[in-house]
């Protein structure tokens, strides 16, 4: 994977986003979106997917965190692939956890691009006991869901913004309600905001939204 892109705080560094890109993008495509909605105390950190053969584009080579094989409800999934992706970034997180100048305990955030990994920042506990604080979630599913709730052992009180456009030809918008009430059976603290005629894209009140989360949610220390 190249190395990512990083846009850092220009003040006293206490907090880091880490946002993943959709598939087919790639860090340096979201990095300047990023940058205008934070604050400078907030690290941005934006990663590149590996370029891989994509079963679901006709095997076509592209940016994607993992293989993407079908997009109905019921269709397989990468599991490997998707876990793999969530060890890539558990280790930018704690590669990260170094850089914080804070005085009391260590606090990261993350921000998914989720058309991927949205339930391993929510479900899992990274290694050395690191958790995830907030979560985004844009145009999203819920992948592996099968082990939900069971897979839910920590971060469940973490608040989740999950935000989906009601015209997207891609990822369905009934993927994301899906995804919004079964979060909501072992993780309710999450709102879940519809885009009026938005497709499978962000748009200006998408990401003002976000930026409201951002500071309401992850404050400077």
């Amino acid at each position: 994977m190249a190395a990512p892109v990083v846009v850092n705080a220009t003040a006293k560094h206490t907090a880091t986003i880490i946002f993943l890109h959709g598939l087919g993008d790639t860090g340096h495509g979201w990095a300047s979106a990023m940058a205008a909605i934070g604050s400078p105390h907030i690290k941005f950190i934006c990663p590149t997917a590996q370029v891989m053969p994509v079963t679901l584009n006709a095997g076509f080579r592209m940016p994607s965190w993992f293989d993407l094989k079908s997009l109905d409800v019921d269709g397989p999934e990468d599991t490997a692939g998707i876990r793999k992706a969530r060890d890539l970034i558990h280790y930018l997180i704690v590669f990260d956890l170094k850089s914080l100048d804070v005085d009391g305990p260590e606090d990261t955030a993350g921000i998914r691009k989720a058309r991927d990994l949205i339930h391993h920042l929510i479900a899992d506990e990274v290694k050395n006991g690191i958790t995830h604080d907030r979560v985004i979630g844009m145009s999203c599913w819920l992948p592996l869901r099968q082990e939900f709730p069971q897979a839910a052992i920590g971060n469940t009180g973490s608040p989740i913004l999950q935000g989906h456009g009601d015209c997207d030809p891609i990822v369905p918008y009934k993927f994301g309600q899906i995804t919004s009430q079964l979060i909501k059976r072992f993780a309710g603290n999450i709102e879940f905001k519809t885009y009026r005629g938005m497709m499978h894209a962000s748009c200006e009140e998408e990401m003002a939204d976000i930026k409201k989360f951002i500071t309401q949610h992850l404050p400077p220390v």
